[in-house]
């Protein structure tokens, strides 16, 4: 089998994990989980394949470098943030046509990281063979913060092709998908060989590959650095692989992926992604609850107190404080103060 390389995306601002998460410092770079941060627990995981190649912009380089330890990473700094199908083009383009990208976001936590490179080697052969894969994760509830997989007829026994996308559902239809079973949730990590996507990505979006193209050929290496021109870079429309590419592919399958995943994509999924004690509550810090089930407490120094409260998030970070019900934490994303730091 040819080389799995990792290529890890870095991006985004992280804002609904505001104010411990700032565009200063997003979630990859913090350890919300465990004493490594979620990039760090990123690059151990896929630390049995091949040197990880890592797409960040300028604002995060230093984070990055900080925390890739050991790793032999190659690092490809993005001018501009141009959503995921350019960013994937450019790792395509600095890479053998025949290395099988394993592109893996860097601010998901997975609980069982051999069951997550089980699942890549499933999918690295599968890519070997032209197809394009995702990772499906197992859809444990009606979730309808995330797109859904469903399963087509089976490629032996590494996985399916995959029938359907599914964008975000309502209620409605998620709790359909789960009662009729045959769904997963589509948990935005990907297999395939580099020269396959290009040839995917010139078919379905040739401006967004002209651009990236373009913009490799004019670029700069710096050490371990690679520096894409910005001009032509800018050029390439911002649109995501699974709209560019996935979506639209003869050649798209899936892997299940049973790997106790979650993308961290709010306070109450950081919840739940956390030990909790009886009552199903997590403290991080200094706290004390009394009579309380189901509360999140983080706080970077100030004790905080917390009585006869249920589904409740307290975050103190510096002189930010935020209090808010499960239900709310989806919303935090759109406070000023999460915009503007």
């Amino acid at each position: 089998m040819s080389q799995i390389v990792p290529v890890i995306l870095c991006g985004g601002s992280g804002t609904r994990l505001w104010p411990r998460s700032r565009a200063s410092k997003p979630k990859p770079f913090l350890p919300l989980i465990g004493e490594q941060t979620i990039f760090e627990a990123t690059l151990a995981r896929c630390a049995p394949f091949a040197a990880p190649v890592v797409v960040t912009g300028a604002a995060h380089l230093e984070h990055v470098e900080a925390q890739l330890g050991a790793s032999e990473a190659a690092i490809i700094i993005e001018p501009q943030a141009r959503n995921t199908a350019a960013a994937i083009a450019l790792a395509a383009l600095r890479l053998p046509g025949d290395a099988v990208m394993l592109v893996c976001p860097s601010d998901h936590h997975i609980g069982d990281p051999q069951a997550f490179a089980d699942a890549a080697r499933k999918a690295a052969a599968l890519a070997q063979e032209g197809w394009l894969v995702s990772f499906g994760i197992e859809a444990t509830g009606p979730e309808t913060g995330y797109g859904y997989l469903k399963r087509g007829e089976a490629l032996g026994d590494l996985g399916f092709r995959t029938a359907r996308f599914v964008e975000k559902p309502d209620l409605e239809r998620a709790t359909a998908f789960l009662a009729e079973g045959g769904y997963d949730w589509n948990g935005g990590i990907f297999a395939f060989r580099a020269a396959t996507f290009l040839e995917e990505l010139e078919a379905h979006c040739p401006g967004v590959l002209g651009s990236v193209w373009a913009a490799v050929a004019a670029g700069r290496e710096e050490g371990a650095r690679f520096h894409p021109d910005a001009s032509a870079f800018a050029g390439a429309e911002a649109i995501s692989v699974d709209y560019a590419v996935m979506e639209r592919t003869t050649h798209a399958a899936l892997v299940p992926a049973r790997m106790d995943w979650s993308d961290i994509g709010s306070w109450e999924s950081l919840h739940m992604a956390r030990k909790r004690d009886a009552q199903g509550n997590s403290v991080n810090g200094r706290a004390e609850l009394v009579d309380c089930q189901g509360v999140l407490v983080e706080s970077d120094g100030p004790r905080v107190s917390v009585i006869g409260l249920e589904g409740v998030v307290v975050v103190v970070d510096g002189d930010e404080v935020l209090v808010t019900s499960m239900d709310g934490a989806q919303k935090v994303g759109k406070l000023g103060g999460a915009a503007n730091q």
